[in-house]
């Protein structure tokens, strides 16, 4: 079995945003696949119940935000999840190369990943294809997209509490060049 000597290829810069784009393009993709085959499988029909009473397949075209709250607005749904992945972008670009911030770095490509997600169906359709759906706790149906900000945005705010310091994130700030 082959053995890949990852830290050889993550020491600099330019392997890091290959793999980030890479992974975004992963992510991205199985996220746009699943709604799709939701939209030909699910569309029109009453669902597929995967465990009976605790999760079901559902099609929804949300119009809204989360749980459907403000409804058709598409415009103001771009902007923000422009300005998300601007920032996730921005900070995947400026953390250091210390294997320390690949978990801020995975969390940077699922954030980016899910914004683009729903972006993509919200400029292409209008909407957003939500399909998952737990019944048993009669949670809003959502999409993998969804997923991953979630997932991300809790990673974050676990690493930021628990693994990073404050001073850790000098990188962030603008910094006007010496003249």
């Amino acid at each position: 079995m082959m053995v890949i000597p990852w830290g050889q290829y993550m020491g600099n810069k330019k392997s890091i945003l290959v793999l980030g784009s890479v992974c975004f393009v992963l992510f991205l993709a199985v996220d746009q696949i699943s709604k799709y085959l939701a939209y030909i499988y699910l569309a029109g029909t009453s669902g597929v119940s995967l465990i009976n009473d605790v999760f079901e397949l559902y099609y929804l075209e949300n119009r809204g935000a989360a749980f459907g709250i403000l409804d058709n607005c598409q415009v103001f749904f771009i902007i923000i999840a422009l300005l998300i992945a601007s920032f996730a972008v921005y900070v995947y670009c400026r953390l250091p190369l210390d294997k320390a911030f690949y978990p801020l770095r995975f969390v940077c490509i699922l954030i980016t990943a899910g914004a683009a997600g729903n972006m993509i169906d919200r400029l292409a359709r209008g909407y957003v294809i939500d399909f998952l759906y737990f019944s048993l706790i009669d949670f809003p149906i959502f999409n993998i997209a969804d997923c991953y900000v979630c997932i991300g945005a809790g990673l974050a705010v676990l690493l930021l509490f628990t693994v990073y310091r404050t001073e850790e994130f000098e990188f962030l700030k603008f910094r006007k060049q010496d003249q």
